[in-house]
């Protein structure tokens, strides 16, 4: 493990792998005038996660508010995970659910894209993304691809690497990063400058994903949100019961996650700054995320850089090598490095 980390070179490995994917203002048709807004027609892929139904539910609301206005989900395309049993076991109830807010349901990727201005790639399991993204890539159209973006870290930046090729405007978030404590703390409007924080989530584990890629990325992206880029180095510690990953910042600040699997499942956290502590919640559901989609696929600007992104994958990616590692401290960047090796060898 390198024992000095790299700052320039770590931003330079991630931004290789997408930073800055965007198109033209014009390209999408933003508009202030609300009224003046072509309705973007959107296609899901993947109808086994609960997100497809509530995100569905709220663009097609006739009484919508603005902020959600012009985007309609008008297609989707049902297939998931093939083998996660939570997963594949919700598929025929959601598809008849969707059915009920005036969407069709296509038999394939190709289908849709014929159908549709812009796409929501929601199959809950990550391995599948980079091949369901491909297509939409080629097709040109613009995709926020659900959490985990990927399963691995190398596929994480395989996908920004394709978005890039392609010049197709792409983004990943969780809305524990929309949380409005979450934000309100981020733009320094609650403690000032954050000097640490600590973030929780469930973290249930997936035996198909690494064991924070399933569900910890959540309580993970909440830590980044209040954090900001900058890692160095992580060392966790797992039990049955509870996940405890411990970030060290290049400035010396330090983050923690708490998953948990026993108890109260909740998300929260809290942040110390500057100016005083914070609690980070309650949870405010999915509506601010989707406010944000429907912005990026009217401006094709995403919203959250691919560097963040990429480095929450390596945070990830790090406490499952400490893991394997008995605790020991594992740099980000030597993760990140691994990963773009394992991508190379791959293409």
């Amino acid at each position: 493990m390198k024992e000095n980390f790299n700052r320039r070179q770590f931003l330079k490995t991630s931004a290789a792998a997408g930073m800055g994917i965007s198109l033209s203002p014009g390209t999408f048709l933003a508009h202030k005038n609300q009224k003046a807004v072509k309705e973007l027609k959107a296609g899901i892929i993947g109808l086994d996660t609960s997100h497809s139904i509530a995100f569905t539910q709220l663009l097609n609301d006739p009484d919508a508010a603005a902020d959600l206005a012009g985007v309609r989900v008008v297609a989707a395309y049902p297939k998931g995970s093939e083998d996660i049993e939570s997963s594949v076991s919700r598929i025929p109830g959601y598809t008849e659910e969707i059915r009920q807010w005036d969407v069709e349901i296509v038999g394939s990727i190709e289908e849709l894209l014929d159908k549709v201005d812009v796409v929501l790639l929601e199959t809950n399991d990550g391995r599948s993304h980079l091949e369901q993204a491909m297509p939409v890539f080629k097709a040109g159209k613009p995709v926020f691809i659900d959490k985990p973006i990927a399963a691995s870290l190398s596929e994480a930046i395989a996908l920004f690497e394709r978005a890039r090729q392609y010049k197709v405007p792409m983004f990943s978030a969780s809305s524990l990063r929309y949380m409005e404590s979450a934000q309100a703390t981020r733009q320094g409007k609650t403690v000032g400058k954050v000097l640490g924080a600590e973030a929780y989530s469930p973290a249930h584990l997936e035996k198909t994903h690494p064991d924070l890629f399933w569900y910890g990325v959540h309580g993970v992206e909440t830590l980044f949100t209040v954090m900001g880029t900058g890692c160095r180095q992580v060392s966790r510690t797992q039990t049955k019961d509870t996940e405890l990953v411990v970030g060290t910042w290049e400035d010396g600040r330090i983050g923690t996650f708490r998953g948990l699997r026993s108890g109260k499942a909740d998300y929260g956290g809290t942040a110390f700054g500057e100016e005083g502590i914070t609690t980070l919640g309650p949870y405010g559901g999915y509506r601010p995320l989707l406010v944000q989609i429907v912005r990026f696929f009217q401006t094709g600007k995403a919203p959250v850089a691919p560097e963040e992104t990429l480095e929450i994958f390596a945070f990830m990616e790090a406490a499952d090598e400490s893991k394997r590692q008995g605790g020991k401290a594992v740099s980000l960047e030597d993760v990140m490095v691994k990963a773009r090796e394992t991508h190379a060898t791959h293409k």
